[in-house]
């Protein structure tokens, strides 16, 4: 009895086997690369920076292969190391169609002249950052990016409604001085952080007085001192002699 009961056991076994080899041969077929190719590109997204041309440049070489050779995974990355994507949703639609949903990232403020900072936080290279002259302008080490970004809507906050002045600018050098530049291009000095309130408080104060009677603002200021601050004014412009005729 045993014997018999492994001899269908054996049987049972090489009769899957056989059902199993064909079905698998279709399947192969059924995936194989060149099957269902993918000829529709759908794109959903709002953009700015970028370009339709980018898209397929980034997508294409992925998508010579049939509907379920296609791989989602490599049209993602692909598409997120163009220098504006922010994050990328892929899918696909059948039986031809691959649907992108693209986000791009949303600039914040210029990092070290060159380089930008997206509403994320996240620091990246994008063509023709240094063009971005509308946008604040953030300057420190790499490592204090997040206290910079900090610092700067603290200054924001300190002139808000106060003085007719903005700023547009912060930066942080390496000896650990901050400095603020308002929108009409002049620099601010504040020296360490946990005096900027109370500095900035200071000069803000009787900034008004300074400049009754004035044309233009200032150039520059330093409030790095104990009890006041100095301040410098534009050079006044100088009118050319008439010339004298012979």
């Amino acid at each position: 009895m045993k014997g018999a009961a492994a001899t269908r056991i054996v049987a049972w076994g090489i009769a899957i086997t056989l059902v199993v080899l064909p079905v698998v041969g279709v399947m192969q077929g059924w995936f194989a690369a060149g099957r269902w190719p993918v000829t529709q590109l759908k794109v959903e997204a709002e953009f700015a920076h970028v370009s339709a041309e980018q898209i397929r440049s980034a997508v294409m070489p992925h998508l010579g292969k049939g509907f379920f050779a296609t791989d989602l995974e490599d049209v993602r990355r692909a598409l997120g190391a163009l220098p504006w994507v922010e994050s990328v949703e892929v899918r696909k639609r059948w039986p031809d169609t691959l649907l992108l949903r693209i986000y791009e990232r949303q600039p914040f403020a210029r990092w070290n002249e060159n380089r930008l900072i997206s509403r994320q936080g996240l620091v990246f290279d994008a063509p023709g950052a240094d063009q971005m002259g509308d946008l604040p302008r953030l300057n420190g080490p790499d490592s204090r990016l997040a206290e910079v970004v900090s610092f700067y809507a603290q200054a924001r906050k300190a002139f808000e409604g106060r003085a007719q002045l903005s700023i547009v600018g912060v930066s942080l050098s390496e000896r650990g001085s901050w400095s603020v530049t308002t929108d009409s291009g002049a620099e601010i000095v504040i020296g360490d952080r946990d005096q900027a309130d109370r500095r900035l408080a200071r000069f803000l104060d009787v900034y008004p007085q300074l400049v009754a009677g004035r044309h233009g603002g200032f150039a520059y200021a330093d409030l790095r001192y104990t009890n006041g601050f100095a301040i410098r004014w534009p050079e006044p412009e100088t009118t050319a002699a008439p010339k004298v005729g012979s």
